[in-house]
């Protein structure tokens, strides 16, 4: 039997004075803030060192012409990393620290720029930079549509769009361009929605609340409370809404906190969602596939044709085979009327041998099947 592995730790590690993690902290003040020192030099050589394997693994990508930057893996490690952490330091801040690491390293490997519906501040703006950290080039566009044709276009390398909301439901704008996007889904993000109550002037003055439509329906509860007599005006974004509110004492706009600090508008009332429990899944959608992670999602679109029983036998292979639907919508087809396409999420990648039996089962019974994308569930929710 080969003798236990003795436990070695860095040079780099050796090198800044830190030999092993002591069990005890150091006996006064001073003694404290000499380990500060210690470790700080030694993470800051251990960054360097990373950054310069992080730009070795963007020449060897390149030389092989193989994409810079897998969406998918990049989220599925970070998450991962983040749950590593012992708890002594927080969780979240784990994830934030690594998420900016990891950002720092990407951009070191090539320029990436991540398409965003914008203005600054929107919930979009936050799950991008969560995803993706300050490293990187954001491009806010107008509208979903605009990010899907700008990475069609190849204008920018990835885009982000909210699919759906815990209390809001589905996006059906993100559902209509994925019917006639060649994208796939590469990833996705969930976000932790709080929303705070900004304006100019006092909560009583308020005559108009201008916001995002999907914010006004998670806070109709309190809007009804406590403004009952207020205009409600959708805009395209929050952003939008704050710009407004800026020029206008008796306007309010509902967002972020972030809204709140770029955009300088006082928050009057925090945390005013009707459903505290308030998550937005996102998307990213770009021009890749990730390969399988072992705990993937894989979402399908569908059209079924219109015969008794179809849809009840081509959900058979699924069930006949222990794959799991997560979650399953509809929309017009637009083809011709209450023609519909269904949209089904289910656990597993897209080559699992299962799955590729099941589609295959499947396509009797359907017009039309196309796999949107495979991709690693996002349990970790931020924000």
């Amino acid at each position: 039997m080969a003798a236990p592995r003795k436990k070695t730790t860095d040079s780099r590690t050796k090198k800044a004075g830190i030999s092993a993690p002591k069990p005890a902290a150091p006996a006064n003040l001073d003694a404290c803030r000499r380990e500060i020192d210690k470790l700080d030099t030694a993470l800051i050589e251990l960054l360097d060192h990373r950054g310069a394997v992080a730009r070795r693994i963007g020449e060897i990508k390149r030389k092989q012409g193989k994409v810079s930057f897998d969406a998918g893996r990049h989220l599925e490690k970070l998450n991962a990393i983040a749950k590593r952490g012992s708890g002594v330091f927080p969780i979240e801040g784990l994830r934030l620290v690594f998420g900016e690491i990891m950002s720092a390293c990407l951009a070191l490997q090539g320029p990436q720029q991540i398409a965003y519906l914008g203005p600054e501040a929107t919930f979009s703006h936050i799950a991008a930079v969560r995803a993706f950290g300050r490293s990187i080039e954001y491009k806010p566009y107008g509208s979903i549509h605009d990010i899907f044709e700008a990475v069609e276009k190849s204008w920018v390398n990835f885009g982000i769009v909210p699919i759906e909301n815990s209390t809001g439901g589905v996006i059906h704008t993100t559902l209509d361009e994925l019917m006639t996007s060649p994208l796939s889904i590469c990833a996705e993000i969930h976000i932790a929605v709080h929303h705070h109550m900004m304006a100019m002037g006092r909560l009583e003055d308020v005559k108009k609340v201008c916001t995002h439509p999907q914010i006004l329906s998670q806070c109709r509860n309190w809007l009804r409370a406590h403004l009952p007599n207020a205009i409600q005006i959708e805009t395209g974004s929050s952003g939008e809404g704050a710009k407004l509110a800026l020029k206008d004492k008796s306007i309010a706009t509902i967002g972020s906190e972030l809204a709140s600090k770029i955009y300088g508008l006082p928050i009057v009332m925090s945390r005013i969602e009707d459903v505290k429990e308030n998550i937005t899944r996102f998307l990213i959608v770009g021009h890749q596939s990730p390969g399988p992670s072992g705990n993937d999602k894989t979402s399908i679109m569908f059209c079924i044709k219109d015969e008794p029983g179809a849809l009840k036998q081509l959900l058979a292979p699924f069930s006949d085979r222990g794959i799991n639907l997560t979650k399953i919508e509809s929309r017009p087809s637009r083809r011709r009327a209450w023609d519909y396409n269904f949209f089904v999420d289910m656990n597993g990648h897209m080559t699992d041998a299962k799955i590729v039996e099941a589609l295959e089962a499947m396509r009797p019974y359907v017009t039309y099947l196309r796999v949107l994308g495979s991709y690693p569930v996002d349990n970790f929710i931020t924000g």
